[in-house]
């Protein structure tokens, strides 16, 4: 099934690898981003003084190491998960209360002493409740969960392909905020073929919202029960005529030792069936949920979905690589807007136009200049009544001079007319008159001029004005299209991000199915060519990829029979008893087996080192069987050649997951 993960990136992971060893393909949409916070100055000592420390959650013991150095101080965790990341951390002491709040808080009453100190809850800012009474709890808020503000890409695209099976919610929060986008973009019609499954009744109340095909809340608030959740879910669609469901079989985990258990010996148990004379083996387990095989017709269509994403992210990686008119075409009208040339802001030059002002001015004033001393000579000439030729040409006046002609022409404007009676006068009114009117034109043609010569200045202005209105529109035009810019960079990096992991998680399919991985493989070549961790890790799987390698399942079921011929080897010698011995032991052998045999011999090991390969660490099992003797090398050899192959492969493909993960969150 596709199932989508809305937890932060760091849970998402670890769930999606789990997902990814059930055959189920996960789609990361974290729904919260995690901040630490600085811790209070007294959260020191109050640390100190405390006696232990409550969980709940993994991102609890995360924002505790980073705010103390501390390791030593007693942790009580709320669930496995929680106490596995703390102890992933250093920290010595951890319980696990595995359960809820209410189990937390029964475990600190069981283990703790009221009277002994007060209890520390570390947390983040928005928590649902205390694990215990507030009056010997004192809760530190030292991370922050804060909220996206929209769907994250991942999830709109599938939703929008309507590719999802089933959705996990692990808080009432992330119920909340999941209605809250998915409501927002128009996305709720498109849930009603996927069935939500919460981690308790409390997160699964908001998602009654939504039209979902089911809403399942997990039988205990633990991640493995969500994961039991997902399996049955599995079994149901793959066998959906079935009138009973198939029955579930839940791998406990192995008992861990106690003090009572030394004084027993370790279990026995027979590598071989019994003879035809004795007794009839027992009936073996109930195999686990079986794998769906082949795609059928919605595997088709998600493969479709994630061959499409891929053709879509080598299309946006050799974008610059096409021609002009092609890339146009395929970024539509808006790039091609932004792609346009921004013509240059029209300059103006002010200050030629300043000069030209000032010159035809000046030609005009030098004009009236010669005016004014024409009306001034003969101004001058009225008393004596003798007439001179005008001066031809005469220099500039001065400041000083054009001040005292203002003043004569005043004094001559305020003079009074001569009496009447005398006859002579008759020309000097007529003079004084053509003086008046000709002062008159002057003063009107020099208020002409300078009202020109405003708006000659508020025409400057406005050029100025218009210059600085265009640079600012030219500016802004760079930055959209810089902001284009950037955000198509951004939307090439998350397809190229989506396809990694896209990849990885096919790969992680085809290495539990035991089937060649070379067409998987070969959709990382565009990938790789400006990326070294991909292209590293292509090269590493490029040998395995014809034939594919060995399953984990495949070597945990062969590892009796490797087991037995080693321990008959080891026993064997030259002499032809040994001999004999050798031959028996190989078909029937009676060996211990648990983590908790203890010694160097052969048979030790191989007990520990199966204890280790049903618990998930192949890497350790393949250690202990490599330091065995070398008698046993002709009946491991081929053995430990699977188990390196699939360690290679199971490596390289986890980095490729995680390169994808860095990836995104550096496009976002």
């Amino acid at each position: 099934m596709r199932v989508l993960i809305t937890r932060p990136e760091r849970e998402a992971m670890a769930l999606a690898q789990a997902l990814g060893q059930r055959g189920h393909v996960a789609v990361i949409a974290p729904l919260f981003q995690l901040h630490f916070r600085r811790p209070p100055d007294d959260f020191a000592a109050a640390l100190a003084a405390s006696q232990a420390v409550l969980l709940t959650s993994a991102n609890g013991a995360r924002a505790l190491a980073e705010a103390s150095e501390q390791r030593s101080k007693p942790i009580l965790a709320v669930g496995d998960m929680t106490a596995a990341t703390a102890e992933g951390l250093g920290f010595t002491s951890v319980a696990s209360a595995s359960g809820d709040n209410t189990a937390l808080a029964k475990l600190a009453e069981e283990r703790l002493d009221p009277k002994a100190g007060p209890l520390i809850h570390v947390s983040g800012v928005d928590v649902a409740g205390e694990p215990a009474p507030q009056d010997i709890v004192r809760r530190f808020a030292l991370y922050e969960a804060r909220e996206v503000e929209a769907l994250p890409d991942s999830a709109r695209a599938a939703l929008e392909a309507r590719a999802l099976d089933a959705a996990t919610f692990f808080s009432p929060r992330a119920s909340g905020t999941f209605v809250k986008l998915v409501t927002g973009a128009g996305l709720a019609d498109t849930c009603r073929a996927i069935t939500a499954i919460a981690i308790s009744p409390a997160a699964a109340e908001p998602l009654k919202a939504l039209p979902f095909k089911a809403t399942l809340a997990a039988a205990r608030p633990t991640r493995q029960a969500v994961l039991d959740e997902i399996d049955r879910l599995a079994v149901a669609i793959e066998e959906p005529q079935s009138e009973e469901p198939a029955p579930l079989v839940e791998t406990a985990e192995p008992a861990r030792p106690t003090m009572s258990d030394t004084s027993s010996p370790p279990p026995l148990t027979l590598s071989s069936p019994l003879p035809e004379s004795g007794e009839p083996p027992a009936p073996p387990p109930a195999p686990p949920i079986p794998t769906r095989r082949g795609l059928g017709v919605f595997g088709a269509f998600v493969t479709g979905l994630v061959a499409s994403a891929i053709v879509l992210a080598a299309a946006l990686l050799s974008l610059p690589y096409w021609p002009d008119e092609a890339r146009a075409m395929w970024r539509g009208p808006a790039s091609q807007v932004a792609n346009t040339p921004v013509p240059p802001a029209p300059t103006v030059d002010v200050a030629a136009q300043v000069d030209a002002a000032k010159q035809a001015l000046s030609a005009r004033i030098d004009d009236l200049d010669k005016r004014v001393r024409a009306v001034a000579n003969t101004v001058t000439q009225l008393p004596t009544q003798t007439p001179t030729p005008p001066p031809t040409s005469a220099p500039a006046p001065s400041d000083e001079a054009l001040n005292g002609l203002k003043n004569r022409i005043e004094a001559l404007e305020n003079k009074p007319p001569p009496p009447p009676a005398a006859e002579p006068a008759a020309p000097n009114n007529a003079e004084i008159d053509k003086v008046a009117q000709e002062t008159a034109a002057l003063r009107m043609e020099i208020a002409t001029l300078r009202s020109g010569l405003q708006n000659l200045d508020q025409a400057v202005s406005g050029q100025k004005d218009q210059s600085k209105a265009l640079a600012e529109a030219v500016e802004k035009t760079k930055a959209e299209s810089s902001r284009m810019g950037a955000e198509e960079k951004k939307a090439t990096a998350a397809a190229r991000a989506s396809a990694v992991i896209g990849i990885a998680a096919r790969l992680n399919a085809a290495l539990e199915a035991e089937r060649p991985f070379a067409s998987d493989l070969a959709l990382l070549g565009p990938l790789a060519q400006d990326d070294k961790t991909i292209a590293e890790q292509s090269a590493a799987l490029q040998p395995l990829a014809d034939k594919g390698v060995a399953s984990r399942a495949g070597l945990t079921n062969d590892f009796p029979a490797m087991a037995r011929t080693a321990m008959a080897d080891d026993l064997a010698d030259d002499s032809f008893g040994e001999r004999v011995l050798g031959r028996l032991k190989a078909l029937v052998s009676l060996r211990r087996v648990g983590s908790d045999v203890q010694g160097d011999t052969v048979e030790a090991k191989l007990a520990r080192a199966e204890a280790a390969l049903k618990a998930g660490d192949l890497a350790q099992a393949v250690d202990l069987v490599k330091s065995l003797p070398e008698p046993t090398h002709r009946a491991t050899s081929s053995w430990l050649a699977r188990a390196d192959a699939h360690l290679t492969a199971q490596r390289a493909i986890d980095r490729l997951a995680a390169e994808g993960v860095a990836l995104l969150s550096a496009a976002r």
